[in-house]
């Protein structure tokens, strides 16, 4: 079979170029170097012919070098044509031609106060379809709840025990360290600021008030966002991922109550219990460094506890641990029905879980603060 080669005549202001022989990828490598510098050199032509009917062999390789100086032809203002195509090259040449890379788009940059606006509004539209579908979800959280006080018998009591054993009883050892330590933190941090005005007497109150209206519910919420919130997106989202949902509702039963309503329950009735024993560990953390850095007896720093606290002082951080412990666990049970269906889903929604509770947790101590200090508590 005979090699590739061509044949350049220039006859007025057409430029012919005759393929012969065999333009597959093992032949057309002696030839490549000069097509790319015919397409390069200046030309007076302005139509440019590819004859092509003596060429016995073409394949994708052949198209693809005819296709390039032709294109190359066309990018100088030449006009190029096949002739003595055969219908068979003809396809191939097209398929060639078709599948040609496209030219980078030039992308306008918008100015960067554009740009910061527009991601604020995307933000901005991103939640607010976040808090109705909280809130669409939490009136399915509701519904459940008045079906089951209409029938107790569906309420499950045994993954509700289950739950507050979880959720409950076994973070106990970790709420109870962490607290300790902040609260012993808190007050050597306190009372080394305050020994600078003569009034260090003064961190038994800066405990008793920072670590009952604030700290102590905040840090508990948080490890319990960790550890349940994250916990319960994990195990329904793996639900959700097996189809077992799905096949709880073709038996007829209510994921809600079968999942979500044990688990919110569960978090509201023991984070308030929670939140009680960490700032009780707090006080005695607090106290242990009164009594070792201050010198203060274990009973006068009881006494000066009773004086600096009054009813609302404990009573404020168990009034915001119910909400607390909806929210987390709404969040928690939400992201878990949100998986699609794949490990990564899950992963993500976990990780989704933790940070929107932690997030959530934060804002509602803060709009709780506001409030009892805007009505004197």
């Amino acid at each position: 079979m005979a090699e590739a080669s061509y044949k350049v005549e220039t006859q007025g202001d057409v430029l012919r170029l005759q393929a012969e022989g065999d333009w597959s990828v093992s032949a057309i490598l002696t030839i490549d170097e000069g097509l790319r510098k015919l397409a390069e050199a200046p030309a007076t032509a302005r139509e440019a012919v590819f004859d092509v009917a003596k060429v016995t062999r073409l394949d994708t390789a052949g198209a693809w070098v005819l296709d390039r100086t032709a294109t190359a032809f066309e990018a100088r203002g030449l006009t190029a044509r096949y002739e003595g195509l055969r219908d068979e090259h003809r396809i191939l040449l097209d398929k060639v031609n078709e599948l040609e890379c496209p030219k980078p788009e030039h992308v306008t940059r918008q100015a960067t106060i554009v740009e910061i606006i527009d991601r604020i509004g995307a933000a901005v539209i991103v939640l607010w379809r976040e808090a109705v579908v909280g809130v669409a979800f939490l009136g399915a959280v509701v519904v459940a709840f008045g079906q089951v006080l209409r029938d107790p018998r569906r309420l499950r009591g045994v993954p509700l025990v289950h739950h507050m054993e979880k959720a409950g009883f076994d973070a106990l050892p970790l709420v109870c360290l962490l607290t300790f330590l902040i609260g012993a933190v808190i007050a050597q941090q306190g009372a080394s600021q305050l020994k600078k005005f003569g009034a260090d007497v003064f961190t038994v109150n800066l405990i008793t008030i920072v670590f009952l209206r604030e700290v102590g519910l905040l840090l508990t919420a948080i490890i319990v966002a960790g550890r349940s919130g994250s916990a319960f997106t994990a195990e329904i989202g793996s639900m959700k991922m097996r189809e077992e949902i799905d096949a709880m509702r073709t038996l007829g039963l209510d994921p809600m109550q079968m999942l979500v309503l044990p688990r919110v329950l569960a978090l509201i009735i023991v984070l308030p219990l929670l939140t009680f024993v960490a700032d009780i560990m707090g006080l005695i953390g607090g106290g242990v460094v009164a009594w070792t850095q201050l010198g203060m007896a274990p009973m006068v720093y009881i006494e000066r506890l009773r004086d600096s606290a009054v009813f609302w002082t404990f009573g404020v951080g168990l009034l915001k641990a119910p909400f607390m412990a909806l929210a987390i666990g709404l969040i928690g049970c939400r992201s878990g029905l949100d998986v699609t269906g794949s490990a990564e889903s899950v992963g993500a929604q976990t990780t989704s879980s933790v940070v929107r509770s932690i997030f959530l947790v934060i804002i509602l101590d803060a709009v709780f603060a506001i409030f009892f200090t805007a009505v004197g508590i």
